[in-house]
C-alpha cells in the first residue's frame, strides 16, 4: 500500500509519495472549453489540472489562473476546509497515483486550528473518492482513491519529523530528539509556532497568528493598484515579489523596496509574537524557521530572534519540508502495511 503525505496551504498544495512531488497553487477555477491548444506547447507529463468531482468540474492551480474567468482563492480557514480541501488533496493524491489509490495519508492543520477541525476533516477525507481526469479533447479518465488511513498533525511538527528521520522512516537524530525545540513556521496566511521538548508537544509555546506573507502581499497589492489602477490577485504575485519587477499593462514597476518594506515589517511582528510567546521558554535549544514563507521572511526575521537559530539552506525549497516530514512519519506508522483485499479492485 502508497504512503502519502499531503499538504494544503492557502498559498500552495504539496505532495509526495517519495517517488515524486506535485506542488501547486490553491486556487480553483470554473472549468471551462479550451477551444484550441498548439500541440507544441502541450505537456502530456505533466499534472493534470482539469477535475470534476462531486458532479462539479474544476480547473486548478496554474491551469484555473491562466483559463478560469472565475477563479476562487481564500484565506478563511472555513472555506478552505469546506470547499477547497478535498478537491486540492485528491487531485493531488490523484496526481501521483494510477487509476485506483489505495493510500495511508498524513496531513495537517495550523496548531490554533487543530482542535476545531481535525475531526471535520478526518471525516471528509477518509474513505473512498471518485474523481475525473480530463486531458485534452479526449473522454474523462475516471480514478479511484481510497484514503485507508489517515493522521492530522499539527503542521509544524512535519518540518521537526523531517529533520528527526530518515526517509524510510526511522528515527535517526537521536540527539535532536532528546533537546527543546521552537519552530515558527511561516506559511501564506498563518505563522505557527511551537515547542517540542523531548519529542514532546508543549502547548503554552504554541499558537497560531494571523501574520503570514499574504499581509505583505496584501500591501504590495494595494501600492500597485493605487499606482497603477488595476487589482492585482495575490496568488498572481508569486513572481514579481521574487524578481521585484511587475508589467502591468505594458509598464514596468519596480516592487524591490517596498517588498524589502513589507517584509520587514511583518518579519518584526512575528519576532514580536514569539518573544511574547516564548517569553519564559529562554531554554530552547534549537529555534527552526520553516514553510513557504520562510523563503521570503527568514533573511528579516533570523536577525530579530533571540537564541540558536538554524541557517535554513539555499537549496532547499522550505515549502516542502512538512510535506516531507508526513511522508516520513506515514512511513514509520505504515511502512509494512500489506495491501487490503479491496486492492483487487483495482485489477
Amino acid at each position: 500500500m502508497d504512503v502519502v503525505g499531503v499538504d494544503v496551504g492557502f498559498g500552495f498544495t504539496k505532495a509526495t509519495d517519495g517517488k515524486e512531488f506535485i506542488l501547486f497553487k490553491s486556487v480553483l477555477g470554473e472549468a471551462t472549453d479550451i477551444q484550441f491548444s498548439l500541440p507544441i506547447v502541450k505537456n502530456e507529463s505533466g499534472p493534470c489540472m482539469h477535475v470534476e468531482m462531486d458532479g462539479r468540474a474544476y480547473f486548478v492551480g496554474d491551469f484555473a489562473e491562466q483559463h478560469s474567468d472565475a477563479r476562487e482563492f481564500t484565506l478563511d480557514q472555513e472555506k478552505l476546509l469546506t470547499e477547497f480541501s478535498k478537491v486540492l488533496t485528491m487531485t493531488a493524491i490523484s496526481n501521483l497515483s494510477d487509476s485506483y489509490a489505495n493510500v495511508n495519508v498524513v496531513t495537517g492543520l495550523p496548531v490554533g486550528f487543530y482542535r476545531e477541525y481535525n475531526q471535520r476533516l478526518m471525516k471528509m477525507l477518509k474513505g473512498i473518492h471518485e474523481i475525473i481526469f480530463y486531458n485534452g479533447d479526449g473522454p474523462g479518465e475516471s480514478r479511484r482513491v481510497n484514503i485507508n488511513n489517515l493522521k492530522i498533525l499539527p503542521q509544524p511538527l512535519g518540518s521537526f519529523l523531517n529533520l528527526l528521520m530518515s526517509d524510510s522512516g526511522k528515527f535517526t537524530n537521536r540527539e535532536l530528539a532528546k533537546q527543546k525545540i521552537g519552530i515558527i513556521d511561516i506559511g501564506f496566511r498563518t505563522t505557527d509556532c511551537c515547542i517540542f521538548q523531548g519529542m514532546e508537544y508543549i502547548q503554552r509555546g504554541s499558537s497560531t497568528s494571523d501574520t503570514g506573507i499574504s499581509e505583505s502581499f496584501s500591501a504590495i497589492a494595494k501600492k500597485l493598484r493605487e499606482e497603477s489602477n488595476v487589482d492585482i490577485e495575490l496568488y498572481r504575485l508569486y513572481k514579481a515579489i521574487e524578481t521585484g519587477l511587475i508589467k502591468i499593462r505594458g509598464k514596468e514597476y519596480n516592487i524591490s523596496k517596498l517588498r524589502d518594506k513589507v517584509f520587514e515589517h511583518s518579519a518584526s511582528i512575528i519576532a514580536n509574537d514569539v518573544r511574547r510567546l516564548w517569553a519564559n521558554d529562554w531554554d530552547i535549544d534549537l529555534i527552526i524557521i520553516s514553510g513557504g514563507g520562510a523563503m521570503e521572511l527568514a533573511k528579516y526575521l533570523r536577525p530579530l530572534i533571540d537564541g540558536n537559530v538554524m541557517p535554513l539552506e539555499s537549496n532547499v525549497d522550505a515549502r516542502l519540508n512538512n510535506v516531507q516530514g508526513y511522508l516520513k512519519y506515514a512511513r514509520y506508522l505504515w511502512g509494512d502495511v500489506e495491501p487490503p483485499a479491496a486492492e483487487s479492485e483495482k485489477k
